[in-house]
């Protein structure tokens, strides 16, 4: 991924908040010469002194099949987004996108048995147990869970590069900065106002 200096994000706490609050991603790798994904929930999980992205695929998605021949799998995390328009400027300039995104890259291994279900238990506990009747591993039963379990491929990828970036008008003046956050309020649209949120949350650090 190509970050300018301005948008570059080095801070290891910040990143792993930003991938914990957006951890639907997109896994990227190569299968008989061409690219290939998948869209799916990971976890993020400390195993000694290293970091893993860690999450299961439906046992018919080939993209599994690649993880014993392909070096490094690519793992995309995406927040807000939003269109910035150039009247919002004081100056003459050209319209441009705002966003937050993280790249992962690392080599990637499949799971199974205790580990798989440790995983899976810690998915469900992180979407499920806020709720008013959380449906956790131990309220399925065995023959459900085991029926389940025959149908993915459970898998954890190392983390060994991280690139991210968070492009959010940096290189504009206070004035422009404060006026952008408020037209993306303006827009009455979730990422817009998602996206104002993290421009604030920016320029206060």
């Amino acid at each position: 991924m190509y970050v300018p200096k301005y948008y570059k994000v080095s801070d290891l706490e910040e990143i792993k908040e930003f991938i914990q609050h957006n951890s639907f991603a997109t896994i990227v790798s190569i299968r008989k010469g061409k690219p290939i994904a998948a869209h799916i929930p990971v976890l993020l999980k400390k195993i000694e002194n290293d970091y893993y992205l860690t999450g299961h695929l439906a046992y018919g998605n080939p993209l599994w099949k690649t993880f014993e021949e392909v070096q490094d799998i690519l793992v995309i995390f995406n927040g807000p987004h939003a269109y910035i328009s150039s009247s919002w400027y004081e100056h003459e300039n050209v319209p441009t996108w705002n966003y937050q995104a993280v790249h992962v890259y690392g080599q990637a291994s499949l799971i199974e048995g205790i580990a798989l279900e440790q995983d899976l238990t810690s998915l469900l506990e992180k979407y499920e147990s806020f709720r008013e009747n959380p449906v956790l591993w131990d309220k399925l039963s065995p023959e459900l869970l085991q029926q389940e379990m025959k149908g993915i491929k459970g898998f954890k990828i190392k983390v060994e590069e991280v690139q991210a970036a968070y492009k959010l008008s940096q290189n504009r003046n206070a004035s422009d900065y404060a006026h952008i956050i408020k037209e993306l309020y303006k827009e009455e649209n979730p990422h817009a106002d998602a996206l104002a949120e993290a421009m604030k949350k920016n320029r206060s650090h």
